[in-house]
């Protein structure tokens, strides 16, 4: 065991760490990512932290009266949104990490 041990330390790393928590919530909420289905029939924007934004639905499938076939791409594009949302973290986190990685913590917010 180290001798050197100083638990003021631990203290002082943690609340940076609580701090950049913070601050990497707020970052979530800036990241924004469209997600689409049927060829851009139907289109979701979603934040960070997986919040639905917005919707847009083309006139064309709106006026269908197909009521399985929009809930099929509205569940499709919000989907790849999700998807395309993580991949954003993923880059963010990277920056935010210099390009080192830090081991477990995308597993740690769920993005793995």
């Amino acid at each position: 065991m180290d001798m050197n041990f100083n638990p003021f330390d631990l203290m002082k790393n943690a609340q940076k760490l609580q701090e950049q928590m913070g601050s990497f919530q707020e970052k979530l909420a800036g990241i924004t990512a469209t997600g689409s289905a049927g060829a851009g029939m139907v289109e979701i924007d979603v934040n960070g932290k997986f919040e639905a934004l917005a919707m847009r639905i083309s006139p064309e499938i709106a006026q269908s009266g197909d009521a399985e076939m929009i809930q099929d791409l509205t569940i499709a594009a919000f989907s790849n949104a999700h998807e395309k949302a993580r991949e954003a973290i993923a880059r963010e986190i990277g920056s935010m990490a210099g390009g080192a990685g830090i081991p477990g913590l995308a597993n740690m917010l769920g993005l793995a």
